[in-house]
C-alpha cells in the first residue's frame, strides 16, 4: 500500500514520485516501447491505480520520464560544449556525447521516440508525435542558447541560433534515429562525418565579447 498521501512528510511524495520513476527506468531498460503500466506497477510493488494517482495515465508516465532523461542528457552537452578544447573537437565531442547516451540505453531512447512500436499504443491513443516533439522542441531551444552565448553571428544572431539549434537536433536526431537502427558504420565514422557537414559558417564565426567563447 501506498502511504504517501498520509504522511504528510515534507518532501516525501517527491521521494516516491523519483522511486517510481526508477521504477520505470527498470522496465523500459528491459522492455522498451512495450513497458506498460503494469509491469510498471508490479516492478515498483504497488497496484495500477496509485500509479494512475502519482501520473495520471501512460502520457503522464511518459512525460515525467522524458523529462528527467532530457535533462541528465543536457547537463552532459552542456559539459561537452564548456570543455576546454579547440571548437571542432567540441563539436565532435558534442554529437558523440548526444550517441553514446543513445547507444548505451537504447530501450530507453525507443520508449521516449518510438512508443508507437508497441502495437496496442495507437488503440490507447497514444501519440508519439504529440509526446516526442516537445522533446526534440526543448533541446532545440537549449541548444540555441548556448550558440547565441558563444558565438557572435552578427545581427539576427539570436533568430539564426535558433534555425542552428533546432536544424543541429533535427540532424542529430534523424541521424542517430537512423544509424541506432541499421549500425551502417562505427559512431566515430558518424560524429566525424556529420561534423564535416556542420563545419561551415560556424567554423569561421567569430566568439561573442561578452560571452564564454565556443
Amino acid at each position: 500500500m501506498d502511504t504517501t498521501q498520509q504522511t504528510g512528510e515534507p518532501g516525501a511524495a517527491e521521494r516516491r514520485r523519483r522511486e517510481l520513476l526508477e521504477a520505470a527506468d527498470r522496465v523500459v531498460l528491459r522492455d522498451g516501447p512495450k513497458a506498460s503500466m503494469n509491469a510498471i506497477a508490479a516492478e515498483a510493488g504497488i497496484t495500477k491505480p496509485i500509479l494512475y494517482r502519482h501520473f495520471g495515465d501512460k502520457a503522464g508516465l511518459y512525460q515525467a520520464l522524458a523529462v528527467r532523461h532530457t535533462d541528465a542528457l543536457l547537463d552532459s552537452l552542456r559539459a561537452a560544449l564548456d570543455a576546454p578544447a579547440e571548437r571542432r573537437s567540441r563539436v565532435e565531442s558534442t554529437l558523440d556525447t548526444y550517441l553514446a547516451a543513445i547507444e548505451a540505453r537504447p530501450q530507453v531512447y525507443r520508449f521516449l521516440m518510438h512508443p508507437a512500436e508497441d502495437s496496442h499504443a495507437a488503440e490507447r491513443g497514444f501519440d508519439v508525435g504529440l509526446h516526442s516533439a516537445p522533446l526534440l522542441r526543448r533541446l532545440g531551444e537549449e541548444l540555441a542558447q548556448v550558440i547565441g552565448e558563444r558565438v557572435d553571428l552578427g545581427p539576427g544572431g539570436e533568430r539564426l541560433a535558433r534555425i542552428w539549434g533546432h536544424g543541429i537536433v533535427g540532424m542529430m536526431h534523424a541521424a542517430g534515429d537512423w544509424w541506432l537502427g541499421e549500425r551502417p558504420c562505427e559512431r566515430a565514422e558518424l560524429v566525424a562525418g556529420l561534423t564535416d557537414l556542420l563545419w561551415g559558417r560556424l567554423a569561421t564565426a567569430g566568439n561573442r565579447e561578452d560571452g564564454p567563447g565556443f
